[in-house]
């Protein structure tokens, strides 16, 4: 079963256009065609909202969701709530023009939207944070072609993945791949230490049992390899030449036909646990044309592992 949430926030946006985006996601939950749709009543207080998110997430328990937004802040909620249930083992593939990587020091323009991705490692305004937050090594971003300074030395410092438009299929997989691989070493790493600490405190702590068990969890992380992937977009990451219905567009973006090749790519090689579509704001008639067909076809690329 899917399930279609949409949250017509716009209050976290810096667009002078924003309020666009309630009929934005409204359009985009109608294109979905889910078989259950759960509408959120937004609030201009964003904490108040993002805790009615949380609640109709917790209140659909099966199936796959799909959120449509409204601005990118909507997606704190549902990312939270795939790194609560899937811990390590999650991917967050941010398909957008821009990081969201900013904090209330380096925004340029204070809109949460932009903060969105960095408040999910933990770093953000007061209440609109994940309280289990991401790692770095949970994070790919693609698409993404503007940068504030901010954003440009989280990224660097922390070994983000960032495919620009063009990267091709092989390698968004083999970004996602290195998630993986890293979070493998860490966690042998781990393994490694505790088991060492038990060696050491056989003979003094009389914890040795609780070290064995926690050497136990990290050499069994180790070895999972059930990477699991949580699709963002953006619809500023497609090129404004081509889609124009976006409060911030950024040139020289994606085709639509290679926004839907690379999420194939990663639906037929990873299970995807949930989907974001964010940012339409509607203003041309062959936007929506175009969106009514993109929409569908990237639902489905997420969702032939869902089946069984």
């Amino acid at each position: 079963m899917v399930t279609v949430i949409e949250v017509p926030q716009w209050r976290g946006s810096g667009s002078r256009t924003a309020e666009r985006l309630k009929e934005g996601a409204r359009l985009l939950a109608d294109m979905v065609g889910a078989e259950r749709r759960v509408r959120v009543a937004v609030e201009d207080d964003l904490v108040i909202t993002a805790s009615r998110v949380r609640t109709a997430l917790e209140q659909t328990s099966d199936g796959f969701v799909v959120t449509t937004g409204g601005d990118c802040g909507v997606e704190l909620q549902p990312i939270a709530a795939a790194r609560r249930r899937y811990g390590d083992r999650l991917v967050v593939l941010w398909f957008d023009a821009h990081g969201d990587l900013n904090t209330p020091a380096t925004s340029p323009s204070g809109a949460y939207h932009g903060m969105v991705l960095r408040a999910l490692t933990g770093d953000g305004p007061t209440g609109l944070v994940a309280g289990e937050p991401l790692t770095s090594r949970q994070i790919v971003l693609a698409g993404v072609r503007d940068l504030d300074a901010g954003e440009k030395e989280f990224i660097e410092g922390a070994g983000v993945p960032l495919l620009p438009p063009g990267a091709d299929a092989e390698a968004l997989i083999e970004a996602i791949e290195s998630r993986r691989k890293e979070r493998a070493s860490t966690s042998r790493t781990d393994a490694s230490i505790a088991t060492s600490g038990t060696d050491a405190s056989i003979a003094t702590s009389g914890t040795d049992a609780s070290i064995a068990t926690s050497a136990s969890h990290a050499a069994a992380a180790a070895s999972d390899d059930d990477t699991v992937v949580y699709v963002h977009i953006d619809f500023d990451v497609l090129d404004p030449e081509i889609f124009a219905s976006v409060g911030s567009p950024a040139p020289d973006g994606l085709r639509p036909e290679e926004l839907l090749s690379l999420v194939r790519a990663v639906g037929e090689r990873f299970k995807v646990v949930g989907l974001g579509l964010m940012e339409y704001e509607p203003s041309r008639k062959e936007d929506q044309e175009l969106l009514s067909s993109l929409v569908s076809d990237l639902v489905q690329a997420c969702t032939p592992k869902q089946a069984g």
